[in-house]
């Protein structure tokens, strides 16, 4: 699986580019600020609607424009997929495959399958519970594209259900009477709806634990081993381990909804479910948040995408893989030791500052990014 072609239109800060790409590594050298991580943004965005960097589309456009449109045709085996996309803020993105529209975007998941590798990636490690749900799920999504469907449909059911509770929390500071049969229903879509995804995430970390203990222990000698514990919000006791069984997820979530109905009516927003639950990354048995050495948690922010990286190609085709100005943030041993285990991808696409930053082993065809355009050197 590879990139051919790429074409942005009013993205970012190109008004206009377009790029013939191939297999194998290609490089993407530019100062600063000249747009060269727009392009590898895009690519990962057909791969998951998302952007690494921002969590709105608003900023995708181009100043002053209305919408943005990004083009990628995706090869795998002997066929060619084109992909469009039209990113329009305030509006419902769109998408086509094959010049045909697709009734929603993403429909087109799962087409191209990327692993981007950043520096907002030490956010895995370092930051919020929701950075980890958001590495897990898109991992989710693009080994299955169907749970996007799963993920979309518990996220329905989560704003419904929190409008009910802020209104019912309302009414009741009023002391008026409330009728809470209501949520009761939305109680029991919930814990389906959430059982569904908690059940994947579960199945997931199981098969990331090994994958990530042998990339940590590629990448450094220092600390470990990293272990990997799913934390659920409806079981409130470290100690009692989280039950992998559909039914019996659901069951537990159902009775921590009707053990915090209290306190959510009182603070009028769900406080139960998997939008509260965390990976837990330990490392020498402590948790890597808080404990971790800079370069200890580079190492795990990057096993955790190298292992995403083997599961995808244990699926079948390799994944595009795209490194994105991560040299520049780890010393000569961890680049060396990175880029040998990235080398033999199918298609690895590298974005540096500095030239110099670039491993040897990871020195292919290079396009030099200046403000507005790229050549090919």
């Amino acid at each position: 699986m590879y990139v051919s072609h790429l074409q942005l239109a009013d993205y970012r800060s190109y008004p206009e580019v377009y790029l013939e790409l191939g297999p194998g590594i290609s490089t993407f050298v530019g100062a600063n600020g000249t747009g060269k991580t727009n392009l590898v943004e895009a690519i990962g965005y057909v791969a998951t609607l998302d952007s690494h960097r921002v969590s709105t589309d608003a900023p995708l456009v181009r100043k002053g424009a209305e919408r943005a449109v990004v083009r990628a045709a995706v090869v795998r085996g002997d066929r060619t997929a084109m992909i469009d996309l039209e990113i329009t803020p305030g509006k419902a993105n769109r998408a086509r495959l094959n010049r045909a529209p697709a009734t929603r975007p993403r429909e087109i998941l799962g087409i191209l399958r990327a692993v981007l590798f950043a520096p907002e990636d030490l956010a895995l490690v370092k930051g919020d519970p929701g950075e980890r749900r958001r590495f897990l799920d898109e991992l989710l999504v693009a080994r299955a594209p169907r749970l996007a469907g799963v993920r979309s449909d518990y996220d329905r059911v989560l704003k419904q259900r929190n409008a009910l509770l802020k209104s019912a929390s309302a009414s009741l500071a009023k002391r008026r009477d409330v009728d809470l049969s209501t949520l009761d229903v939305w109680d029991e879509h919930l814990a389906t709806a959430g059982a569904d995804l908690i059940a994947a995430r579960l199945s997931l970390v199981s098969e990331l634990q090994p994958l990530v203990a042998k990339s940590y222990a590629e990448l450094t000698s220092a600390g470990g081993p990293p272990v990997l514990q799913y934390r659920c919000s409806a079981v409130p006791d470290d100690a009692t381990p989280v039950p992998s069984e559909h039914p019996q997820l659901v069951d537990t979530l159902r009775a921590a909804l009707r053990d915090s109905r209290d306190q959510e009516l009182q603070r009028g927003v769900g406080l139960v479910g998997p939008h509260r639950d965390d990976l837990r990354l330990h490392l020498d048995d402590l948790p890597a948040k808080g404990y971790a050495s800079q370069g200890e948690a580079w190492s795990y922010a990057l096993s955790l995408r190298l292992a995403g990286f083997e599961l995808l190609r244990a699926d079948g085709d390799d994944p595009v893989l795209i490194l994105d100005d991560v040299f520049a943030e780890l010393d000569a041993e961890r680049r060396r030791r990175l880029a040998e285990h990235v080398r033999y991808a199918e298609q690895v696409l590298v974005s540096a500052a500095v030239p110099d930053d670039i491993p040897d082993e990871l020195r292919g065809a290079r396009f030099v990014v200046r403000e507005g355009g790229v050549t090919r050197e």
